[in-house]
């Protein structure tokens, strides 16, 4: 895709961390911004961020999830699972949740789908760090290993993005980006996350590929160079 090929997108996860640092990204780039939340009560508070329409749906009790992905270009997923979902015995939005999702963006004839996932997910060399997180939240990672598969096999372009330890910092631009097996460990913010999903869809070298995140420490002798753009409005729009 290039840069002016996104008109619009779709973030689910919207009112999440990193979905609320995606959403004024891409509201200067992105002719129309969609948002799916399951709370109506978050519609205001969405649109304020910068989505441009409010889609309410249920990932994991869907009423009708073509009204969030008909007419999308691209996907963004940032849904993720709380500790009380990790604590029980249901389905998590980051399994069943999210591949329904991808299943209605196939559906729909969507161009790209991009995924935050986390450090740890499959079966790739892991840093101690990783490792951690397997314990800690090892369903929430089960599941997340299980729609990185869907969306591989998946007929659309994906980028699938592994950060660490997720931070409310500021965006620094200074990202270490490696494949998996790499063995990253340390802190990301979740806006420099949010600016990594939101040039994904438009950065050659970011097609179909997966990439462990972190920003400190920088491991510099692992990064890959990728030259991320942005995805951009056309002139005159």
């Amino acid at each position: 895709m290039n840069p002016e090929s996104v008109d619009t997108a779709l973030v689910a996860g919207a009112s999440g961390g990193t979905g609320q640092e995606l959403l004024p990204l891409l509201s200067s780039r992105v002719p129309i911004v969609r948002a799916l939340t399951r709370s109506a009560a978050k519609t205001e508070h969405l649109r304020h961020a910068g989505a441009d329409e409010v889609v309410v749906d249920n990932l994991l009790a869907p009423d009708d999830l073509s009204q969030a992905v008909t007419g999308v270009d691209v996907v963004y997923s940032a849904v993720g699972s709380g500790i009380a979902d990790v604590r029980g015995d249901g389905p998590l939005v980051d399994g069943a949740g999210a591949q329904a999702l991808l299943r209605a963006a196939v559906d729909a004839g969507v161009m790209a789908f991009v995924m935050e996932s986390a450090l740890g997910v499959g079966g790739d060399p892991a840093s101690p760090l990783a490792t951690v997180f397997d314990l800690a939240i090892g369903p929430v990672q089960r599941a997340k290993a299980e729609t990185e598969a869907a969306l591989r096999d998946a007929p659309l372009r994906h980028t699938i993005l592994r950060p660490g330890v997720l931070t409310n910092g500021l965006r620094t631009d200074r990202v270490t980006v490696a494949r998996p097996g790499a063995r990253l460990w340390g802190a990301v913010s979740r806006a420099d996350v949010a600016r990594l999903l939101a040039a994904a869809p438009v950065t050659p070298a970011a097609a179909d590929e997966t990439f462990e995140v972190v920003s400190v420490p920088r491991f510099r002798d692992r990064a890959l160079a990728v030259d991320w753009q942005l995805p951009r409005q056309e002139t005159g729009n």
